[in-house]
């Protein structure tokens, strides 16, 4: 760990699932920057057993068993990179906004009640940035998450 990472309060993100598959499956473009912030600590990653559980169970979908395939790699060593970086909380209380995908609420719901910061691709969940900011919650599609 860096001597600038110590001294300074790690930043909370909640990341949903199609971002962790960008991070250890399709390496996107746009991750190196969280990856080596996941790395140094610097980011400190909220996440509820519900979306580990998510998470495994996308693993098993036809199209990302074949891309892992291809890649060489396995839902096993995603979910091992998951286990290392993630810290496990408690499923959080309903936040004041609703998402209207249901299957997103979780990700609302958690980042609200730790003030973290929200990244994901997913519409519904972008399309809450200005209200969740009200809240103190960055919602963006990277991280950092800062609101324009």
């Amino acid at each position: 760990m860096s001597a600038q990472a110590q001294n300074v309060e790690p930043v909370h993100v909640v990341l949903d699932t199609n971002i962790v598959l960008d991070l250890w499956l399709y390496q996107d473009p746009a991750t190196p920057v969280l990856q080596a912030a996941l790395s140094d600590k610097t980011v400190r990653w909220l996440a509820t057993q519900v979306m580990r559980d998510e998470l495994a169970r996308v693993l098993a979908y036809t199209h990302i068993v074949a891309r892992m395939t291809a890649k060489e790699i396995t839902a096993e060593h995603i979910l091992k990179r998951f286990d290392a970086h993630a810290q496990l909380m408690p499923t959080a209380p309903k936040a004041q906004f609703v998402c209207k995908d249901a299957d997103d609420q979780k990700f609302i719901d958690l980042a609200a009640a730790h003030t973290a910061q929200l990244i994901s691709k997913d519409k519904a969940v972008l399309t809450m940035r200005n209200r969740m900011a009200r809240l103190g919650v960055a919602v963006g599609r990277s991280f950092p998450a800062l609101l324009p």
